[in-house]
């Protein structure tokens, strides 16, 4: 009866051992899939972020490129900010001023943690203490932020490109086409007459091309004589001419100034009042003079043979000098 006890409690005992190695293995599973480790006696680090980029649990932390733990958990805080949890494996101290900087792998590695260190800072971090954040822009992301700009402006050139059009709507009506269908009509009438003139002209200058060659050759003749003309007027003293006539000028304006100024006789006769009426009065006398001499002329040459006395003065009858 005794042994039969013994044997009942030996399987019972078994099988709660069982049962308890069970359900450690299914709770050490569970954590393990959720990136957890119960045997892990590593550091744990917090970092706080305005936003992970796409971070996710289990992501690699890096340190100059090796790997030294993982991101173990993302919580959102009730301020809206994100906490990460890092499990830190490595035993390299890791300074509390240094940080946790967000980057992107590459095209498909996802996103990582890459700590930078303060190696001046000798004041190393312990198990619950936070880091600074940072956050580098993917491949993506930089080249988003570069494409922005230009998409605005594509934006602007497709809106300004769309009013253009509508505006070409609103002005090309039913009448615009048509009388656009008409001068393209009379423009081809023109380039069509125009190619017949040119047919003609070409026909005219085939049938008077020795005309024209010979015309030319008379013009490179007439040319080289007026670079001969030209070489000639260049070695001629026209230096000395100009001067002369300069000079010859500059006399004529000093003789106009004198005149101008009433000097010299005829400056005098200009200017003097008396003079010129003096000069006016004797040129009407003289005038009187000649006339009477050539109406009577036997008054001032008298030859008389037989002693005829001279008849008396009377005045010209048809006098055309007025006093």
């Amino acid at each position: 009866m005794l042994k039969i006890f013994d044997l009942k409690l030996t399987r019972e005992i078994k099988t709660a051992i069982l049962v308890i190695i069970s359900i450690f293995l299914f709770i050490w599973g569970y954590s393990f899939l959720k990136g957890k480790n119960l045997f892990d006696s590593s550091n744990k680090l917090f970092v706080i972020y305005e936003n992970v980029a796409g971070l996710a649990p289990s992501a690699p932390v890096t340190l100059n490129g090796l790997t030294i733990g993982k991101v173990n958990a993302i919580n959102i805080q009730t301020d809206g900010k994100l906490l990460v949890e890092l499990t830190i494996t490595t035993d390299f101290p890791i300074s509390k001023s240094s940080i946790a900087e967000i980057y992107d792998s590459g095209l498909v590695g996802g996103r990582q943690i890459a700590i930078k260190p303060n190696l001046e800072d000798k004041n190393y971090t312990v198990s619950g203490d936070y880091l600074q954040a940072s956050s580098k822009l993917g491949l993506t992301d930089a080249l988003a932020q570069q494409l922005e700009p230009l998409q605005s402006k594509l934006q602007q050139v497709l809106d300004n490109a769309d009013l253009l059009f509508t505006n070409v709507n609103d002005v090309l009506d039913t009448n615009t086409k048509q009388n656009l269908k008409g001068s393209i009509s009379e423009l081809n009438k023109t380039l069509s007459e125009f190619s017949v003139a040119s047919k003609s002209i070409n026909e005219l200058i085939d049938d008077n091309k020795s005309k024209l060659n010979s015309t030319l050759t008379n013009f490179d003749k007439t040319s080289g004589n007026l670079a001969k003309m030209s070489d000639s007027l260049a070695k001629a003293n026209l230096g000395q001419t100009v001067k002369n006539l300069e000079k010859t000028l500059a006399n004529v304006d000093k003789l106009m100034a004198d005149i101008e100024k009433g000097k010299g006789t005829v400056g005098k006769l200009m200017k003097d009042e008396t003079m010129y009426n003096n000069f006016t009065k004797t040129s009407k006398e003289l005038e009187l003079l000649l006339q009477d001499l050539r109406l009577n002329p036997t008054r001032y040459v008298n030859v008389s043979l037989f002693g005829k006395k001279n008849k008396p003065y009377s005045a010209p009858v048809n006098d055309t000098i007025k006093k």
